[in-house]
């Protein structure tokens, strides 16, 4: 074995091959795979192979059209056939909850470029003459490129494709060990002897626990066990190949939990099964003597599904049984991929918990590659970075929380719905008294954060719709409270970071897109990657020269701090401190917040002493420590206390005391939204991504290109003298049944000309408001163009920015 390479990919399955293979198209021929057996022996080989494109989200959905593309692409360069087979998939609804979920999405499909058509219960019914016809079909969904393929093959063929760029493979060799060189990279111990690398990638399939504990990793993914069967020869499915007639798409039906799809002649059926009759495999490590094994036959597991199939598909039942395949395979607790740098480790990359590794290969192979050559994977990896978890991630949290995913696999997806398994796991001291006021939580990193408040504890039953809600009631109470008198949030799960030291300043400085703030005073800045694109956003306080305290979105505690603490320099001259379980963040906003907080602090609150954007240390009632923060996300005015955690039930009980007399209102996080809507302003993850840039969102006034040089500045000047390609714009909609929600595309005259990024409904001005990316050319105040919601074009007009007080004149009083 050579001793050293530019990467090493840990791993042999089709995910480890893809990513071998996406290193070579992008030049890098120095790669190497190992593999503790033969290649495909882990989860691979007993894959189903399906390729599957449903799901509500626009990044997702163009990585897993990619998979497919990048398929096909290995098939014309090896000149034969991975078994790819774009049958299609056909999608049943038989509620009207899973019609609402098709309705919903068929809008995302186009704007993310994904082929998809609605059917009537009689197009269901030609697409697929093997189902039954039945009364309770509200209709269907078909993905024309959906399919499948034969995992061994595309593995092999693009190994085959990587080793003629002059790629490596090592199989029957074991990584054992793995060392941070001092000059950077790894050393890999295998059972071959050693190599070194500048970059190191974790492709291990079932193993990913136990080889990532190897490096300090805790890694939030657990193999659960799966299982299809395949029939005897279908004698219906002969003749339709003797007539000529095109293979069947698979079935998906949720009367049956299962997909059925042909496989030559035969059916094959693969049931979901339900959480409590799921299974667990490897949770405390690999039994030493699996390789490529299966697992015994779980009939009792699906009982119920297979009678229900046999109800819907009789001809399933039609013929017997030829083979049970059951075995392992990684899940996460959000059915999602950890790809991407692994946290605390430089040179160290992810690509594990991979729920289908045959539907994520293809796109992480090349997006991983682009990240590890190039520095940026080309589009906004959030929803799949490993440092989206923080550090509340335990065995047990996992393992319950994988039970409760897989176990709803194949219910109705509602945006925005909250699971209760493992909860609650992080509160703060205010959290059973905000609960005996009514609060409906939902979770933020780990944390339980108020969603919205109903009038008593006995009516705090979650609720989750594509349609109105009758809590929506409740939610415009909280915004009306709010925008007449005053409202309280409690919002500690904020991530929060002190950033101290002699180089503080000019650090930040050249991280930061905006200019920092004087002494006393608040900034918001976003942090850009080297294309511009949006890294993470910052509420700065700066209460010394080198005194400087940072504020993100909750989920961004370990991404954010591991960027961070990549950058730092090296001479110790700057301190990042991750203050985000010690400090609590209560928000009082409103015309009246000011009156209301002013008897509970010695602090001078009046406009000339404690002016907008500025920031003090005080006292608040008989906590001290506290730093008062004038800044409100509601667009009224309010502050922000950031407290010692400690202090956390008696802020929020004392303010609630003091306010009551005034008409403050404890709300949550849904009315929040409503509000932050009204005022257009931006949202992580939303409107602020890794693809898009600052000037593109309508955030110039934040971007000082003459401040000197920082992350993303070469890109963005670039940008500001070219022009942006398209451009956030705020869009007002009338309301409806169901709301505008995210990803839905905007069209004018039927052609797509960009998607929504977030929306709602504005309880104040009663009508939907939306923020979407759109070209130039239809960005003007006043321009018409349409949306599709829930299948129905509705008309939008482009808005101002700030339908709510747009000269801030609310917050500044």
């Amino acid at each position: 074995m050579q001793d050293h390479a530019k990467v090493v990919v840990v791993g042999g399955g089709c995910v480890g091959a893809s990513i071998l293979y996406g290193l070579t198209e992008h030049g890098c021929s120095d790669a190497v795979l190992i593999e503790r057996s033969q290649l495909t022996a882990g989860s691979t080989w007993h894959a189903a192979g399906l390729l599957v494109t449903f799901v509500r989200s626009h990044v997702i959905s163009q990585m897993t059209m990619e998979t497919i593309r990048i398929y096909g692409e290995v098939e014309r360069k090896l000149g034969t056939s991975c078994g790819l087979r774009k049958v299609g998939q056909l999608r049943v609804a038989n509620t009207q909850e899973r019609w609402d979920e098709f309705q919903s999405y068929i809008g995302i499909a186009e704007a993310a470029g994904v082929p998809a058509q609605l059917l009537t219960p009689e197009e269901v019914q030609e697409k697929h003459p093997f189902l039954s016809p039945s009364e309770n079909i509200y209709g269907g969904i078909l993905h024309p490129e959906d399919g499948y393929i034969n995992p061994a093959d595309i593995t092999q063929g693009m190994i085959r494709l990587a080793r003629k760029k002059g790629a490596k493979v090592y199989q029957n060799t074991e990584a054992r060990s793995y060392t941070k060189r001092q000059s950077g990279g790894w050393t890999v111990a295998t059972s071959n002897g050693e190599i070194t690398c500048d970059h190191l990638v974790f492709a291990t399939g079932n193993y990913a626990r136990e080889n990532a504990k190897r490096v300090g990793l805790d890694l939030p993914c657990i193999p659960i066990v799966h299982q299809y069967w395949t029939t005897e020869t279908v004698p219906q499915l002969q003749q339709r190949k003797a007539d000529g007639q095109a293979e069947l798409p698979i079935l998906r039906d949720e009367d049956y939990g299962a997909y059925l799809r042909e496989d030559v002649g035969a059916l094959q059926f693969g049931p979901y099964e339900f959480e409590k009759d799921l299974k667990l495999f490897a949770v405390d490590g690999v039994p030493k003597d699996f390789g490529a094994d299966l697992l015994p036959e779980d009939f009792d597991a699906v009982e119920g599904q297979w009678e229900q199939a046999l109800a819907r598909v009789p001809v399933l039942g039609e013929v017997g049984i030829k083979s049970n395949t059951r075995g392992p395979f990684q899940m996460t607790p959000d059915e999602l991929p950890l790809c991407g740098p692994a946290p605390g480790h430089d040179d160290l990359w992810l690509a594990e918990g991979v729920p289908g590794g045959i539907l994520w290969g293809g796109t992480m192979g090349e997006r991983l590659s682009r990240w590890i050559l190039e520095g940026d994977p080309g589009i906004e990896m959030a929803s799949l970075d490993p440092r989206r978890f923080g550090n509340y991630v335990t065995k047990r949290w996992t393992a319950d929380k994988v039970r409760e995913v897989w176990g709803r696999h194949m219910h109705a997806h509602i945006p925005g719905e909250d699971y209760p398994g493992a909860r609650p796991l992080k509160t703060v001291g205010s959290y059973d008294l905000l609960t005996a006021k009514g609060a409906v939580w939902t979770t933020l990193n780990g944390c339980e954060f108020p969603s919205w408040f109903a009038p008593s504890p006995e009516l705090a039953v979650p609720e989750y719709s594509f349609r109105k809600t009758k809590h929506m009631t409740y939610v415009e109470q909280e915004v009306r409270a709010t925008r007449s008198a005053a409202g309280l949030i409690e919002m500690s799960p904020m991530a929060k970071f002190w950033v101290r030291g002699p180089g503080a300043k000019k650090w930040l400085n050249g991280i930061m897109a905006n200019s920092l703030p004087k002494v006393g005073r608040l900034a918001l800045s976003v942090a850009c990657n080297d294309r511009g694109g949006i890294d993470a956003e910052y509420t700065i306080a700066r209460h010394g020269e080198d005194d400087f305290y940072l504020v993100s979105t909750p989920n961004g505690e370990v991404y954010n701090f591991d960027q961070l603490s990549r950058q730092l320099p090296k001479d110790g001259s700057v301190t990042l401190e991750n203050v985000s379980e010690l400090i609590g963040v209560i928000a009082i906003a409103g015309p009246k917040s000011r009156k209301i907080l002013q008897p509970l602090t010695d602090s001078d609150l009046s406009n000339d002493a404690f002016p907008w954007l500025s920031a003090q240390l005080g006292e608040v009632g008989y906590a001290r420590d506290v730093q008062l923060l004038r800044v409100s996300y509601t667009g009224e005015l309010g502050w922000e206390l950031h407290h010692p955690r400690a202090y956390n039930r008696h802020l929020v009980d004392v303010l609630l005391k003091a306010g009551a007399p005034h008409g403050l209102v404890p709300f949550g996080l849904k009315a929040l939204e409503s509000m932050r809507l009204e005022k257009s302003y931006r949202a992580m993850h939303r409107e602020l991504t890794q693809d898009i840039t600052p000037l593109e969102a309508g955030l110039n006034r934040f971007v000082k290109l003459n401040k000197g040089n920082f992350t993303g500045r070469d890109a963005l000047a670039t940008q500001a003298d070219q022009g942006a390609k398209r451009v956030l714009v705020t869009l007002k909609l009338p309301s409806g049944e169901t709301t505008v929600i995210a990803d839905e595309g905007i069209y004018v005259n039927g052609t797509v000309v960009g998607r929504v990024t977030s929306g709602g409904f504005s309880y104040h001005f009663g009508h939907d408001i939306a923020m979407g990316l759109v070209s130039p050319e239809v960005s003007a105040h006043g321009t018409q163009l349409q949306v599709l919601i829930h299948n129905e074009m509705r008309e939008a007009t482009v808005v101002h920015d700030s339908l709510y007080d747009p000269t801030n004149a609310n917050a500044r009083q």
